[in-house]
């Protein structure tokens, strides 16, 4: 299996802001996830499966280059205009997978940057997905809350009238147009924090924008755009073998259902976007199996970072989750230190070669590359990829421990580090809960210890009576940052 003679169709299903305890296959008793539960029956559900970090940009960084985000200082969270943080010429795991035969396509949610700066978003958009590893590309730049609020295909922003050109401007607004600041009685969502600039269909952004008025999305859309270019793709490819990065933009804010799926959780529009993904999943699925393809397609779903409920908008997130934790029984949440800000649901199918059921080997979406590689018999330069593991026999279910260590962040750079059991969060300084979320940050002035075995909600500080755990953890983790690879 790991000769290359087999090369199946991969597809990653990649979630946005969804937590350990969002899945009904996962614990979730008052939001039901019925075809995410039907990939866990029939495939792998991991109980510690990792982002590399609690948010978004530095993950999908991770996921994509086989790397630690830390190690690139770019690889934090971006603006919408930003230029692209993985270099043209980096080998990539789609660059991998096009070298192994593969036709390989990203449609959603990219937010690694575009151009090189000071991007003209009315020309070719150079570099772009395309000059990283991918044959195809349907993205929205960065995320549904910052502008440009366009579409890009290829290297075009999609539908744009060239006399109506856009504009864009992080700092400055465009003398005239509304803000959600100024102009509350124009928005159909009211921003908590933040989120008070541009207002683009009713609702209002991080950043400025103007022009584009005919490329404009439409956020109740979105959904199903994404999921009709990927099914396309799929569709368009099924003679294999090809890679989707398939990369939904639920239940990131701002959180608006499309008609079918408002109102129908009880949970607000962040339950209902779930479960509106929940269904684009189901429709995957179906998709795969109506082509012939499920025996010869190995899906995996996960989720950048872990939940956070209020991040900028009034949706009644907070106040119509009574019953639910989205971070199950862990700790934090998105931009958090703790497990819940980077332990994800992670699910795997590949019918015929994985037995179904659950396992606690630990493993990380950095790990994708070098395991696909093997899988595919693909060489890696020493360069390459250089903290992903070949942890290919626990993503086939054969290996039942998986990673041994594991550095993984919160929020600008702060790191930790696993070992087997344990948890060591070095001291930091900051808040020990985020102003706005709510969310426990990790921050402390001391250093922390837990035992996740015992202890997976991490309430236990544990340092104190074992100092020696302390100094070792404290030592290695300083020795990898100070590595240029952890891959041998």
């Amino acid at each position: 299996m790991a000769d290359g003679s087999q090369r199946p169709n991969i597809i990653i299903m990649y979630a946005d802001d969804l937590g350990f305890g969002d899945l009904s296959c996962y614990g979730a008793t008052r939001l039901q996830t019925p075809n995410l539960d039907r990939l866990a029956d029939q495939g792998l559900q991991f109980m510690q499966g990792y982002a590399t970090a609690a948010t978004c940009t530095p993950s999908r960084y991770s996921l994509l280059t086989g790397s630690y985000p830390w190690r690139n200082p770019g690889a934090r969270i971006l603006a919408g205009d930003a230029p692209m943080i993985i270099p043209r010429g980096m080998q990539t795991l789609p660059g991998m997978l096009q070298e192994a035969g593969y036709v390989t396509g990203i449609v959603g949610k990219w937010h690694l940057g575009l151009g090189e700066g000071d991007l003209d978003w009315n020309g070719d958009i150079d570099p772009s997905p395309l000059d990283v590893g991918f044959d195809y590309s349907f993205i929205m730049a960065a995320t549904n809350d910052r502008v440009p609020c366009v579409y890009v295909e290829g290297r075009r922003v999609v539908g744009l009238d060239p006399d109506d050109p856009i504009e864009v401007d992080y700092e400055n607004p465009f003398p005239g147009l509304p803000t959600g600041r100024d102009n509350p009685e124009l928005l159909r969502m009211k921003y908590s924090h933040g989120h008070d600039m541009a207002v683009v269909n009713g609702i209002s952004r991080i950043g400025y924008m103007r022009g584009g008025t005919k490329a404009l999305w439409k956020d109740e859309e979105m959904a199903e755009v994404f999921l009709e270019r990927a099914l396309s793709f799929v569709n368009e490819n099924r003679e294999g073998p090809f890679f989707l990065y398939y990369a939904l933009h639920q239940p990131h804010v701002p959180r608006v259902p499309g008609p079918r799926f408002a109102g129908t959780t009880g949970l607000g529009p962040r339950g209902d976007v779930i479960a509106e993904l929940d269904w684009c999943v189901g429709q995957m699925l179906d998709t795969l199996e109506r082509l012939g393809l499920a025996e010869n397609t190995i899906v995996i779903f996960s989720s950048d970072n872990g939940p956070v409920l209020d991040d900028g908008y009034e949706d009644q997130a907070v106040e119509l989750s009574a019953g639910h934790r989205p971070a199950g029984p862990l700790r934090g949440g998105k931009y958090s230190l703790f497990d819940g800000g980077t332990r994800v649901p992670l699910l795997i199918s590949w019918k015929g070669h994985i037995e179904p059921g659950r396992t606690d080997a630990k493993v990380c979406q950095v790990d994708f590359f070098a395991s696909f590689a093997a899988l595919l018999g693909q060489p890696l330069a020493p360069d390459v990829a250089v903290d992903s593991l070949n942890v290919l026999p626990a993503l086939l279910g054969q290996d039942p421990v998986g990673r041994t260590e594991l550095v993984l962040e919160g929020t600008g750079g702060k790191t930790l580090l696993h070992q087997g059991e344990w948890v060591f969060i070095p001291p930091y300084k900051g808040p020990a809960v985020r102003k706005y979320t709510g969310i426990e940050s990790g921050n402390a002035p001391y250093p922390q210890l837990y035992n996740l075995n015992a202890d997976i909600g991490q309430q236990e500080n544990l340092a104190p009576s074992h100092p020696e755990v302390v100094d070792r953890m404290a030592a290695r983790l300083k020795t990898i940052q100070e590595s240029d690879r952890t891959r041998t």
